[in-house]
């Protein structure tokens, strides 16, 4: 079943960390984070030494992509949504506050920055957990029959 933009926006909000990339000296790197959704924005907090804060800063139309899932590896089932936007520091003090109370951070390190993204593609990923079971893989990446049904 094809996921829409709504449900893979809602699906995201479902859980409450992820994976942030963006370009790190023109190559991909990847940072797991915390998140929430809020008002179609996905909203994260970084430290302002991190390589994230310092690319958002440098370009306030930097494109980066957030990713998160729930997938049970036992039963092939559960979902992947990837949204690639524009990322940029969040400076009203208010929203800062509201989310410093809202979002606390994983890491004993302190979040002084709080980064929105706002989408602009929006896909996911649905695994149904129907397949053969033989570990022969159909084309999909899965190797265990596992259909997929996506969006985007």
């Amino acid at each position: 079943m094809p996921i829409s933009d709504s449900e893979a926006m809602q699906l995201l909000a479902t859980t409450s960390y992820g994976r942030v990339v963006f370009t790190r000296d023109a190559l991909p790197a990847i940072r797991p984070v915390n998140h929430l959704v809020e008002d179609g924005m996905i909203i994260v907090r970084s430290r302002i030494t991190s390589r994230l804060t310092a690319a958002v800063r440098a370009d306030q139309k930097v494109v980066v992509a957030y990713e998160a899932d729930d997938i049970d590896p036992i039963r092939h089932i559960g979902w992947s949504v990837v949204v690639t936007g524009i990322a940029r520091t969040v400076s009203e003090p208010d929203r800062i506050a509201r989310y410093e109370d809202l979002l606390v951070s994983w890491v004993d390190r302190m979040m002084d920055v709080v980064v929105e993204i706002e989408p602009s593609i929006i896909s996911g990923v649905r695994l149904d957990g129907i397949g053969n079971g033989n570990g022969i893989g159909n084309g999909n990446g899965f190797g265990n029959g596992t259909r997929i049904a996506e969006s985007g």
